[in-house]
């Protein structure tokens, strides 16, 4: 290490001395972190006052609300925003999409030619040359925002390391927009990288479930944007990912998970303040009081808390509270005969939108519980294995509705959830006698 010595002027008053000696040790400690760590930056000394918009994937050209909110946060009318498209598989017209909207909104975008595409047709576009080009870093300190487009996440954060697999300088520039009160957005694989931990080589949610996640595998290092509390995944509700997402959480110990479904997003201000926003919503996990019982060898968690958030929504990461938007009114008795009477089973808790109906359905019924299964192939690797999701409602368990926008909006917080391995019957079904004598009658 460069040793060296400073001369520090006589007039310097005690307490400028204490500002100047502060802001060395910062500026060595941010050389160390990103000397030692190839993606991760300091964000536990330093306060960020910048602003994550969060997209789920999907996003619409017609969903102004999230367009709006990112131009707003960059500073309204004028805003330069950079926009990044290293993920995308065809980074130019993933580029001018969001080029088009973010500036039919009143932003003031721009391209960065960061993708290992466009080296192929032009030699000197690698992401090595763009990552550390005088121009391109200019341009992005200019910046208010930073907005990442979709595809595979990986992608964006190989685009992003220098050639000794450390925070290049435009992964730097990107940060000290955040901090000094920027905005950086993405959606899809630009939600992905939020969090210090993100999917890579991510299995179908069963095998997830089945066989767990490997660092370096399944999940690898992300951006850490959001701080270290809080994992992120997206495309949630709409794939069913939200069970995915447990594995990966309780092998980096993360207490809480957020998972945003498509077309819509998550405001976060200051790595604390969150807000929903857009078409549909997002599952909050928390696992501070879980348990798993360590005997039983296959995937099981008992005391999760489960909790559905959507348009209008706040949470405060570090109180945990959940404040449903003000036009949502809370449900106080049972709103269906239906449900009254019948008990709430899913055969495929999986599915799409189903984790988010089964929860509704609960908290609008007489019903303590509800319960799923969620099972493969029985010809599959571990094809009897099964898992059963049960819900429960607590004594802090609450439902809000609000049909205010013509659409049902719901938010359901704090049910208890419960995933327990099972094994499945084989064969799991088959066809009655009488199918069986049409079926040779055919034949004949």
């Amino acid at each position: 290490m460069m040793m060296f010595k400073l001369s520090i002027p006589m007039r310097f008053t005690r307490n400028a001395l204490t500002k100047f000696m502060f802001a060395i040790q910062a500026f060595l400690f941010n050389d160390q972190v990103f000397a030692n760590n190839t993606i991760h930056t300091d964000i536990s000394t330093q306060k960020v006052k910048g602003s994550l918009v969060i997209i789920g994937g999907a996003l619409r050209a017609d969903n102004a609300v999230v367009w709006e909110t990112i131009v707003k946060q960059a500073g309204g009318k004028g805003s330069r925003i950079a926009i990044i498209p290293a993920a995308s598989g065809n980074p130019q017209r993933a580029a001018e999409f969001a080029e088009s909207v973010l500036n039919a909104h009143g932003a003031n975008s721009f391209i960065v030619p960061l993708s290992a595409r466009y080296a192929e047709t032009d030699p000197n576009k690698t992401t090595e040359q763009i990552q550390k080009n005088p121009y391109w870093i200019a341009q992005i300190e200019q910046a208010q925002a930073v907005y990442f487009s979709g595809g595979d996440q990986s992608k964006i954060t190989r685009a992003l390391l220098d050639q000794h697999g450390h925070a290049s300088l435009m992964l730097k520039a990107i940060w000290s927009i955040y901090r000094q009160g920027g905005v950086v957005a993405g959606t899809s694989a630009g939600a992905a990288i939020m969090s210090t931990t993100m999917f890579n080589n991510a299995k179908s949610v069963l095998t997830t479930l089945k066989q767990g996640v490997t660092e370096g595998d399944e999940i690898t290092d992300g951006l850490g944007f959001i701080g270290e509390q809080v994992f992120i995944d997206q495309h949630l509700i709409i794939r069913g990912r939200f069970a995915r997402m447990l594995p990966a959480m309780l092998k980096k110990s993360y207490l809480l998970g957020m998972g945003i479904d498509e077309n819509t997003a998550l405001l976060v201000k200051q790595q604390n303040e969150v807000e929903i926003i857009g078409y549909k919503g997002a599952i909050l996990l928390d696992l501070s009081s879980a348990k798993t019982d360590s005997s039983n060898t296959e995937f099981n968690l008992q005391n999760a808390q489960i909790s559905y958030l959507s348009h209008g929504d706040q949470f405060n990461i570090a109180t945990k509270k959940i404040s449903p938007a003000s036009d949502k009114q809370l449900i106080t008795t049972p709103q269906s005969e239906d449900t009254d009477q019948a008990p709430n089973f899913q055969p495929n808790i999986l599915a799409n939108t189903v984790i988010v109906e089964s929860m509704s359905q609960l908290m609008e019924s007489k019903q303590s519980h509800a319960k799923g299964l969620a099972f493969g192939d029985p010809l599959d690797a571990k094809g009897q294995l099964g898992f059963e999701f049960v819900l429960r409602k607590k004594t802090d368990s609450r439902a809000y509705f609000s049909s205010n926008s013509g659409a049902e909006a719901f938010t359901l917080i704090n049910l208890d959830l419960e995933i327990q391995p099972v094994q499945m019957a084989t064969p799991l079904y088959h066809r009655l006698d009488s199918q069986k004598k049409m079926l040779n009658a055919d034949k004949n």
